[in-house]
């Protein structure tokens, strides 16, 4: 088959598996133990949580973007 057909290249497909990796990454740093009715666990307001997580996932999110947008090389 003509590789001219295709919107994508092997660099286009590494690359948003990349950026899916980093996006789930970013959610696995999201996570951690939940506050009950009975206990409040002061986690829930960790930098990692509400600042790191949210940055890696948007990055992950742009260099899927990215991925996306790049014009396979001639």
């Amino acid at each position: 088959m003509d590789k001219k057909k295709f919107a994508f290249d092997k660099v286009n497909f590494l690359l948003l598996a990349i950026g899916m990796a980093v996006v789930i990454v970013g959610f696995i740093l999201m996570t951690g133990p939940a506050s009950s009715p009975d206990h409040f666990e002061p986690d829930i307001f960790s930098a990692r949580r509400i600042k790191v997580a949210p940055l890696v996932s948007l990055a992950g999110f742009v260099f899927m973007i990215y991925a996306v947008l790049r014009k396979p090389k001639d």
